[in-house]
């Protein structure tokens, strides 16, 4: 059987970190795009195997949107330094 969770992915200087916000520290990271995705679904498979059947319904009830937003700020920040 198949689930769908929403995931979250970063990319930093060092890599990129994915989590599953539905599933408690549910984490991991990678060096390029691609390892990271293939190592949050490892994680999150294994994750689910040890919840018990109340745990994941309940896991699978929790709807998670994200959304891309766009604000003002008054002064430019400063970045790297």
């Amino acid at each position: 059987m198949s689930y769908k969770f929403s995931t979250v992915i970063e990319k930093d200087e060092n890599g990129f970190f994915a989590y599953c916000p539905a599933l408690r520290g549910c984490q991991t990271q990678g060096d390029s795009l691609d390892e990271v995705i293939d190592n949050i679904k490892e994680a999150m498979e294994l994750y689910i195997e040890t919840l018990s059947k109340d745990e994941l319904l309940d896991c699978l009830s929790k709807e998670i949107i994200t959304k891309t937003l766009e604000i003002s700020i008054a002064r430019a920040a400063k970045v790297n330094g």
